[in-house]
């Protein structure tokens, strides 16, 4: 079946590294969000410059994206410089990964400290600091269009707002997040839409990033017409982990279409 948006999944559903992944996924989907990670003076699985010439072949082959998902919560440094750890993993992994020409970086925005504070002067303060957090990462990943920041649980629905609307970055629509906290997420959505250049969807069971196929299928019918009628152009992602998971949630696709 075809769409009128990029269908895909991350690069963790066979128990292999990235590249395997890629080489199973190619034809199955038109993405893949590439799960990286790397630890403080210990391993990390950023790609060599041989196996990200691979994957750009892999791409090229077969009319694929990427999409890199940010290893950490963006913040600056106690100075207000990128020196803060987020960041410098951050311009590692855009450095990293350049030459793939990614579809979007998606990442986290670290509001842990303010998401539930009265403190207007406090709060204004955080904004700040994100948007300068935003502005050192658009530098390094060739433009604000390319950072596609999400909607997180457990946050107020519209605590991003403010500093979006101070930049042109682009939005990642957490579906489940919203499930999560007890919202219909079509209204959202629909006032996202024209920024979203990611959507991530998937099943919750005894925890998320499961199946589709745990879902009612109205919850998931509801999103996905909202997105055919939309024409939405930009990538789907089934953020899940396991090739069962992938193979039963795109059964439910098939079925939705």
């Amino acid at each position: 079946m075809t769409y009128p948006f990029r269908l895909g999944t991350t690069s963790y559903i066979i128990p292999d590294d990235i590249l395997p992944n890629a080489r199973y996924l190619a034809g199955k989907v038109r993405d893949v969000e590439l799960i990286l990670f790397e630890v403080d003076d210990g391993p990390n699985n950023l790609p060599s410059s041989g196996v990200i010439e691979e994957l750009a072949q892999i791409a090229r082959q077969h009319d694929m994206t990427y999409t890199v998902h940010l290893p950490l919560d963006l913040k600056l440094g106690e100075d207000g410089s990128e020196r803060d750890q987020s960041l410098v993993k951050a311009k590692r992994v855009i450095d990293c990964t350049r030459a793939l020409d990614p579809w979007a970086y998606v990442l986290h925005l670290d509001g842990k400290s303010v998401r539930t504070s009265n403190d207007d002067e406090l709060i204004v303060c955080w904004q700040d600091q994100s948007v300068r957090a935003l502005e050192f990462t658009a530098k390094w990943a060739g433009g604000a269009d390319k950072l596609a920041v999400e909607n997180l649980e457990t946050y107020p629905l519209n605590f991003i707002q403010p500093v979006l609307d101070r930049l042109p970055v682009s939005r990642c629509v957490d579906i489940v997040h919203l499930w999560l906290d007890g919202h219909d997420p079509v209204p959202y959505l629909r006032a996202a839409l024209p920024r979203t250049r990611v959507i991530h969807l998937h099943g919750v069971a005894e925890r998320d990033h499961h199946s589709l196929a745990f879902m009612p299928e109205e919850k998931v019918r509801a999103v996905w017409h909202e997105l055919i009628q939309a024409k939405y152009e930009g990538v789907l992602t089934l953020e899940i982990f396991s090739k069962e998971d992938f193979l039963s949630s795109m059964e439910v696709i098939e079925k939705l279409s």
